[in-house]
C-alpha cells in the first residue's frame, strides 16, 4: 500500500493522492493547528502559566 499516489500512477490502494485539492486541503489543516497552538500559547501567557 503506497502512502502517497502521483497523479498519473494508475493503482487504488493509497491514503493521499497528490493534486490540488489534496495539497490545498494539507494547507489548510496545517493553518488551523498553527492557530490553535498560538492560541494555547497566549492563553498560557495570559494566566501566567509559563
Amino acid at each position: 500500500m503506497k502512502f502517497v499516489k502521483e497523479e498519473d500512477e494508475k493503482r487504488r490502494d493509497y491514503v493521499f493522492q497528490k493534486d490540488n485539492k489534496t495539497k490545498f486541503g494539507a494547507r489548510i489543516i496545517i493553518l488551523i493547528l498553527i492557530i490553535l497552538v498560538g492560541a494555547v500559547v497566549a492563553s498560557g501567557i495570559h494566566f501566567e502559566w509559563f
